[in-house]
């Protein structure tokens, strides 16, 4: 399904520093110093783990925070699938300590849904619960990709405690898990229902409690930038995020849509459509988490 934010975000580095998450100062400049710490634990659960990256110079009132959530249809794949654009954020966004976060992966009948989404939301506690240690702000975004996207959108629109996040950016996530399951594509509907919990008529409250579309209103919905390819197999560019961009519309919710055409779910995805993403994602996050 997904391999890579260019192809359903496989891993294409390999991260090297292991280095601890406590603060230091830099001999060089005399300041915090930027420390990375890989396959962190946030729960007891082997998959419940993060990788961190905290940057130089960091206070608890001006370092804002990234959260990435990981594709591969809520059964496969890992933060490795981001690490790549680690890079491509600090470059762009300098200020933010980012967290590429794991979550325990489907396996029916283990870890269906609500798993991810409890998983995130527990990442996120975790995160904000520390920051102090971490030296970091409570101004936190989520970004999150295909099934990842889904989750991000799910933490950002349903839940305000501990702290109700700024904004969200979704690469091709599923909005509308109804009419994923009635219109599937290339994902079968007995793989869907598997993962779900079961079918919109045998489990409907799992499919609207896990469909951000539903919680896109006012007051609940924070800024959010979609970045869909108009071609995509699995997540239908009309039905889903356009969907999600017509209730963010309604409701008066701040939102930028992207459709690349011809594009697919991110495997046919080039350079400069990644660079013209991650460009509208820096100017977006400049504006909604100033």
């Amino acid at each position: 399904m997904l391999k890579s934010l260019r192809r359903s975000f496989v891993p294409v580095l390999v991260v090297i520093a292991l280095i601890s998450c406590k603060k230091e100062l830099s001999p060089e400049v005399g300041t915090v110093a930027a420390l990375t710490q890989l396959n962190a634990a946030y729960g007891s659960q082997p998959l419940q783990n993060m990788d961190i990256y905290l940057p130089a110079g960091r206070t608890d009132s001006t370092t804002k925070v990234m959260i990435m959530i990981h594709g591969g249809a809520w059964v496969f794949d890992d933060k490795a699938s981001f690490t790549e654009y680690v890079d491509t954020v600090k470059r762009r966004l300098p200020a933010y300590a980012i967290f590429n976060i794991n979550y325990r992966l489907a396996a029916p009948p283990l870890n269906i849904f609500p798993t991810q989404e409890q998983d995130v939301k527990a990442a996120m506690e975790y995160i904000y619960n520390k920051r102090a240690e971490y030296g970091i702000s409570d101004k936190f975004v989520m970004v999150g990709a295909s099934a990842g996207g889904h989750l991000a959108l799910l933490q950002a629109y349903k839940n305000s405690s501990p702290v109700k996040i700024k904004a969200v950016v979704d690469f091709f996530g599923p909005t509308d898990l109804v009419d994923l399951y009635n219109n599937p594509g290339i994902v079968s509907q007995n793989n869907l229902a598997s993962i779900i919990g079961g079918t919109p008529q045998s489990n409907p409250a799992i499919y609207q409690q896990s469909s951000p579309i539903n919680f896109a209103v006012a007051g609940a919905a924070v800024p959010t930038l979609i970045l869909q390819g108009s071609d995509d197999p699995l997540v239908n560019a009309t039905t889903q995020s356009a969907a999600l961009r017509d209730k963010l519309q309604i409701a008066g919710v701040p939102f930028e849509y992207k459709v690349y055409p011809g594009k697919g779910h991110g495997d046919d995805w080039t350079n400069e459509d990644f660079s013209d993403a991650f460009s509208r994602l820096q100017a977006f996050l400049t504006t909604y988490n100033p």
